[in-house]
């Protein structure tokens, strides 16, 4: 079993607290790529061994519920939701987009991703607990309002978003991207929505090539801070105190969402950039510190990217403990 590097520096003395909560389902295994492809279940797996460590025995777990159809036509247009719908196989592995694929399981580990990033909210807005992760596939930050690429079907941190705003009456939602990919899809969606604000880090030149800096929206509530490839944890925190976090604070939003994709790490195959899980775990200490000053700290993280099994289970853990240490 791998180990975890990350030790906080949190230690409790049996007072009561909030916890984290971790939502995963059997179903987010069932969605199959073809043999190589790099979006495979065996991420989860990977991630599920790291997180049976002793270290995680507070951690609060569940399963991830079906979404609905209400919340993904909050995002997505009801033809796209339906060929999705429509197309999905009953046997094999279709292509449905670029680089995006289609099987028997593909329909409901999409719409328990969908679900679980709901839920998290839910359990977030209801102070049930402190923050929540869903270890949940396909990503969705490739997804816009109708059509999508790059290993994604619903765009779940959009989805969880909206969902926040109608269901909890969130005026502002801040969304922060530090996937080795710019999240093109969430960028597309709030493009012209000044209640949400959308930030990332990300690699550029790089698929899907977007994310240049002076994509700012129609009200000044995109970020981008691209980085080059071969930058490392310091180029990446830089950008992440100068670009990133003044404007997630002076924003002052009611809920942050996290697309927590982890091929910026130093051992993916895909990405170029030089991050370690401590440099995770960072960004995430960060964020929370925002969120407890701005928005009663409310997190809701939502696994994206991450295709070196090791570099992922590391990263992933220490994103999680970063989150239970509250």
């Amino acid at each position: 079993m791998l180990v975890v590097d990350y030790k906080p520096d949190f230690i409790l003395y049996g007072f009561n607290i909030l916890s984290t909560l971790l939502l995963h389902h059997q179903a987010f295994l069932n969605h199959l790529t073809p043999l190589g492809h790099p979006e495979r279940p065996d991420r989860l797996r990977a991630i599920d061994r790291m997180l049976e460590n002793e270290r995680f025995f507070m951690l609060d777990r569940d399963i991830a519920p079906f979404g609905t159809f209400q919340d993904i036509a909050r995002v997505h247009s009801s033809d796209y939701i339906n060929s999705i719908h429509n197309m999905n196989p009953e046997e094999g592995v279709i292509d449905f987009a670029p680089d995006t694929n289609l099987s028997p399981g593909s329909w409901e580990a999409a719409m328990r991703a969908v679900g679980g990033s709901t839920r998290c909210v839910d359990e977030v807005m209801s102070k049930r607990v402190s923050n929540a992760f869903a270890a949940c596939r396909p990503p969705g930050h490739h997804a816009e309002t109708s059509v999508t690429s790059g290993f994604c079907l619903f765009n779940n941190a959009a989805i969880a978003a909206r969902y926040a705003q109608d269901v909890y009456g969130m005026e502002r939602v801040a969304i922060m991207d530090f996937d080795v990919h710019h999240g093109n899809g969430t960028q597309e969606i709030f493009w012209n929505d000044p209640t949400v604000m959308y930030t990332s880090t990300h690699q550029m030149p790089l698929f899907p090539g977007t994310g240049a800096m002076n994509e700012t929206g129609e009200h000044n509530n995109i970020v981008n801070a691209p980085l080059t490839a071969g930058d490392d944890g310091t180029q990446f925190r830089e950008a992440m105190e100068y670009a990133i976090l003044p404007r997630i604070r002076d924003f002052s939003p009611d809920l942050i969402i996290i697309s927590a994709g982890f091929d910026a790490h130093e051992r993916d195959p895909i990405g170029g950039l030089r991050l370690t899980e401590m440099d995770f775990a960072w960004a995430t200490r960060k964020l929370i510190e925002i969120a407890d000053e701005r928005c009663e700290g409310r997190v809701v993280s939502l696994l994206e990217g991450g295709y070196d099994l090791e570099g992922l289970a590391r990263s992933a853990a220490a994103h999680v403990m970063t989150l239970m240490d509250y």
